[in-house]
């Protein structure tokens, strides 16, 4: 994926959480080096995509565990959705000890949540604290009250079975917390578009923006089922295609301009933004506009109500 930007003044009264750079802030080459480097790390993440990878964003975990979707919040998800794949994988491809039980259970799920089950909550605490220490660095959460706060939700543990937990969370992700995250994508997309398209009205895109990305984070399933249904035209896809789709639905760029482009829709933006979306990322107006719809179909919920886009 090639990444372009027109050597024009650009705007955006936003702020961004990212890197700590506002929007309209930032320089060209500065922007350009960001720009180049999300692109590069994307493209070099999706290969190690597996079929696990979208277990742990589903709307069940997300929904059950977090109300309010943020930057931190989204953190703490990839954090937990990275380690339980690792761990998931670490554990299936395992040689059976000498001497253990020949009583294997049902299925890899029973094994790992007879594992887990009594872990589930502190591992869950243990990423967020990992996040906490990425992102908010003036208000950390000590032991004394990561501990007092579990104790006051029936969670009893002790300070080192919290260092305990948080290590082999760190350890599961070999210390590699420099997590892609789709909000950054967004906003780092946004800062290009507004130098690129300075009309677009660049504060309310980003509003919505918030609100659709937090939408397909609690939908993530079902729009990315939809979308294989329509990239292979088949309301059953095969097995290899479902296989050959996952790097699909890690790719960040895409999910990034996807959100944009649902935004754009809703302000009446579309022509506006899309083309120029295709022109910074090389990513096509038909895979945005498959993205776009099926996010769509499912905000509104009745695919006939959603007018073709084009």
């Amino acid at each position: 994926t090639e990444v372009k930007m027109a050597k024009r003044l650009f705007f955006s009264p936003s702020k961004s959480n990212a890197a700590g750079v506002k929007f309209g802030k930032a320089s060209f080459d500065l922007l350009t080096d960001f720009l180049v480097n999300l692109d590069k790390r994307n493209k070099d993440n999706l290969p190690s995509s597996t079929k696990y990878c979208g277990n742990f964003k589903n709307k069940r975990v997300i929904g059950e565990y977090f109300s309010i979707l943020s930057l931190i919040i989204i953190i703490i998800i990839i954090i937990f959705a990275r380690f339980m794949v690792k761990y998931i994988e670490d554990f299936i491809t395992a040689p059976t000890p000498k001497g253990a039980t020949s009583n294997r259970p049902r299925s890899y799920e029973d094994a790992v949540y007879n594992k887990l089950k009594d872990k589930f909550p502190l591992i869950i605490f243990s990423c967020v604290q990992l996040a906490n220490k990425l992102s908010l660095h003036s208000h950390m959460i000590d032991n004394n009250t990561a501990v007092h706060f579990l104790h006051s939700v029936d969670c009893t543990v002790s300070k080192q079975a919290l260092l305990e937990s948080e290590l082999m969370v760190l350890k599961g992700l070999k210390f590699r917390l420099n997590v892609l995250n789709p909000l950054t994508y967004v906003e780092i997309l946004l800062e290009v578009l507004g130098h690129n398209e300075p009309s677009v009205p660049m504060k309310h895109l980003y509003h919505y923006c918030h609100h659709v990305l937090q939408f397909i984070s609690l939908e993530r399933t079902a729009i990315y089922e939809t979308l294989l249904m329509t990239t292979t035209e088949r309301v059953s896809p095969s097995r290899e295609q479902r296989e050959q789709f996952v790097p699909v639905t890690e790719d960040c760029m895409l999910l990034g301009v996807g959100v944009i482009a649902v935004a754009a829709f809703i302000l009446r933006k579309w022509e506006q933004v899309v083309g120029e979306l295709s022109h910074i990322t090389r990513i096509s107006k038909r895979s945005i506009t498959d993205f776009a719809h099926a996010t769509l179909v499912h905000i509104v919920g009745i695919s006939s109500s959603v007018t073709p886009l084009s």
